[in-house]
């Protein structure tokens, strides 16, 4: 890539793979290349892709023929396909005549010193921490694609977590596929929090996704003390019968899946909880999603997303017996997020009329530190009469923000002067 020009991007899939886009985009910025004011127009698209399920290979295979259509129209030079699409399918290049450069997920480790581009703006970034699975779960392929977990250096971390803060980033997600197994010689991720806790400046680190059987006590001391810990924690329980975590291999969750909730709240009081299940998984009856249900109910999480199981090839549970039918699978996924918007909706009308602290990601848009970005809600917000304007609370800014309304999964509010 010796020739310098125009860079497009595509960006698919978990923030973990957007990270990797972040790396290798940014590299090209500093040899040389600019983004190109029109997405659809450029020298060069990179189309970073996502292979985890079917609907997102449909995504990805629907976006690299979309990019094959404008090159083929003179609006794209190059078009290249990165990321866990063609990591999974390393042969399927030639099905996408016109692919410049088919290139898998990232084997190195190193990040730049200070990353040339983030596509999350000023106000946050993702911090990943380590690459792979060390866990097995039947259903899923990451560690096909991603290989196995290994942590990312201390000092980088901290060099890059240092280089976002100075740049006025004001939240710095750790992301892994399970952070809690980070580990450098002695030092685990309780350490490694620390010593973020320690860098100077007002911001948030929130640690996203947390295998429940791996959540330790030192992590959770942090959680509940440190300066900069935004109280939420994202632990995906996938389920809660036993039998079904047996055959998903999570039996070391079971128990821990079953008490989290309640330890957590107990140990750090108001603390934000976050999980997600899959429905229609071999060996879930009727009689068991029912018992799910009854579950779900009684742990009352505050935020939760719900999937319909997607067999994968590679993977144990896609040879297991007793799967209930897409269509009941599915049919159970809206069951439980109808159950959820209930729950949702008594937490959210207690929460009007207090005010919280929140920061600025865009203008007029905030976050609270219940509302993790991508797969949360936000919070709009707006001037009272005779205070300072909405123009005013810049981007990567905390302000305080009294909620007024719930609006679906999110909310409206006034800065509270």
């Amino acid at each position: 890539m010796k020739k310098k020009g125009t860079l497009a991007l595509v960006s698919l899939g978990c923030a973990k793979n957007a990270v990797d886009l972040q790396v290798r985009a940014g590299g090209l910025l500093k040899a040389g290349w600019t983004l190109s004011p029109d997405p659809d127009r450029a020298d060069m698209v990179i189309v970073n892709t996502c292979s985890f399920i079917a609907s997102a290979r449909d995504e990805a295979e629907a976006e690299i023929r979309r990019a094959l259509d404008l090159k083929a129209r003179g609006q794209y030079g190059r078009v290249v396909v990165t990321g866990c699409y063609p990591q999974r399918y390393p042969k399927l290049k030639d099905a996408f005549p016109g692919v410049d450069e088919w290139v898998g997920v990232p084997q190195t480790w190193e990040a730049p010193k200070v990353p040339a581009l983030r596509l999350t703006g000023k106000a946050y970034a993702y911090l990943k921490i380590a690459e792979g699975c060390a866990h097995r779960c039947s259903y899923c392929a990451i560690p096909l694609i991603r290989g196995k977990y290994r942590s990312r250096p201390m000092k980088a971390i901290l060099r890059e977590a240092k280089a976002l803060l100075a740049t006025g980033c004001r939240e710095l997600n750790v992301v892994a596929q399970d952070p809690m197994l980070w580990r450098e010689g002695e030092k685990t991720l309780a350490d490694l929090l620390w010593a973020l806790d320690r860098l100077p400046g007002d911001f948030w680190v929130r640690v996203l996704y947390s295998y429940p059987s791996e959540i330790t006590e030192d992590f959770v001391v942090w959680l509940a003390t440190a300066k900069h810990a935004a109280r939420y924690v994202d632990v995906p329980i996938q389920h809660t019968v036993p039998a079904v975590l047996e055959k998903m291999n999570r039996k070391r969750a079971i128990e821990a899946t079953r008490s989290v909730a309640e330890t957590l709240r107990e140990i750090v009081p108001g603390v934000t909880i976050r999980t997600t299940v899959l429905t229609g998984f071999p060996g879930e009856t009727e009689a068991r999603f029912a018992e799910l249900l009854a579950d779900l109910k009684r742990l009352q999480f505050d935020h939760l997303g719900a999937f319909a199981y997607s067999p994968e090839k590679g993977t144990k549970g896609a040879t297991l017996g007793g799967r209930p039918s897409r269509a009941v699978a599915e049919a159970r996924e809206k069951r439980v997020m109808a159950e959820q918007a209930k729950v949702w909706r008594h937490k959210a009308k207690r929460m009007v009329g207090q005010t919280f602290r929140a920061l600025v990601v865009a203008p007029g848009v905030a976050r609270l530190e219940s509302q993790a970005p991508d797969v949360d809600g936000v919070t709009y917000f707006d001037a009272p009469s005779g205070a300072r304007r909405v123009a005013d609370a810049a981007v990567g800014a905390f302000v305080d923000v009294r909620l007024t309304k719930v609006r679906g999964f999110d909310f409206e509010g006034v800065l509270v002067p």
